[in-house]
This record gives structure tokens, C-alpha cells and sequence, in this order.
């Protein structure tokens, strides 16, 4: 593949992708910073790596797979868990208000809210078969695991949430 290609195929993928990618990677993250900057380290990667592309999943699996480790990765770094020590801190101190608590009560009824909350391995399945649309067999791809396990989460993660799916809209209980 030659440059030219390469550099092609990489925008063609940022404008279809990237938005879609961002929504990801800050459901794990919760920093709109690093969310951006996460989505430029997944587009490097990306980029560096389209050599050795052998093309056996789709070119958004590839990509999703790519940002899921790197979520992975950086929630596991030291940088992390220091920032999340730091905010508990912040928002341990913060708390001087009745009203604020039940302003904090009222927007955490939100789906986006209520999904972010779940657990990183049944917020994943859930975001990316919901607001991603991969199918099972692709998500299954992304996390490196099996179908029926993506359906187990899916199942899982939606009773947790108290979330039913009926007729193809979302709804939950409080």
C-alpha cells in the first residue's frame, strides 16, 4: 500500500469513524481531553499499523478494537489512577449542599448517565451494540471474547441498569 493510500484510507476512516470513536473512548475516560487525545493515539496506531492489516474484520471493528486497548491501557496507568484519586478528593470536598445532591440525583436519571455508571465490561457491550451498532459477532471481535459471553453482558448490563429494550426504544425505571 502506498502513502498516498494509506493517508487516503486514514481520512476516509477519521470522517466515518471518529465521531464514533470519541463517544467510546469517553465512555471510558469521562475527560474530554483525553478523550481527544486518545482518539489521535487510536488514529496513529491505526495509521502505523495498516501494513500489517490483513483485512480478517472490518475496518471499524479494527478500529474499535484499537481504542478499546487503548482505554484499557490508560485506565490501567499510573497517570489514571493519581487523576481519579484527585477528583474523589474534589468531589468528597465539594459536597456542601442539599440542593447539589438533589441536582446530582436528577441528572444521573439520564440513560447516557446510567449506562456511563454500569461496570466497564457491561457499559462497553452495551455502548457499542447500542450507540456503536456492531452487531454481537463484531463486539465479540472488539473485546476479544465470545458471542454468547457479548450476550451474557448484553443481558447482564441491561438488568443492572434496570434498563428493558421493548420495540426498539429504551426505557428505564428510577
Amino acid at each position: 500500500m502506498t502513502s498516498n493510500e494509506k493517508e487516503k484510507l486514514l481520512y476516509e476512516v477519521m470522517e466515518q469513524h471518529g465521531d464514533y470513536l470519541k463517544r467510546l473512548i469517553y465512555t471510558y475516560v469521562k475527560e474530554l481531553q483525553k478523550t481527544e487525545d486518545l482518539v489521535q493515539e487510536v488514529f496513529i496506531k491505526f495509521y502505523k499499523s495498516l501494513d500489517a492489516f490483513e483485512g480478517r474484520s472490518s475496518t471499524k471493528t479494527y478500529l474499535y478494537r484499537i481504542a478499546v486497548n487503548e482505554c484499557q491501557n490508560y485506565l490501567k496507568s499510573w497517570h489514571y489512577k493519581k487523576f481519579e484519586v484527585t477528583e474523589k478528593m474534589k468531589n468528597w470536598l465539594k459536597r456542601e449542599s442539599l440542593e447539589l445532591d438533589i441536582l446530582q440525583q436528577e441528572q444521573s436519571k439520564s440513560i447516557g448517565q446510567l449506562v456511563n455508571s454500569l461496570p466497564t465490561k457491561y457499559r462497553e457491550v452495551i455502548w457499542l451494540h447500542y450507540y456503536v451498532e456492531l452487531s454481537i459477532t463484531e463486539i465479540a471481535e472488539v473485546l476479544k471474547c465470545s458471542p454468547n459471553t457479548v450476550k451474557t453482558r448484553l443481558v447482564r448490563g441491561r438488568k443492572l441498569a434496570k434498563i428493558t429494550i421493548e420495540e426498539g426504544e429504551l426505557e428505564y425505571e428510577y
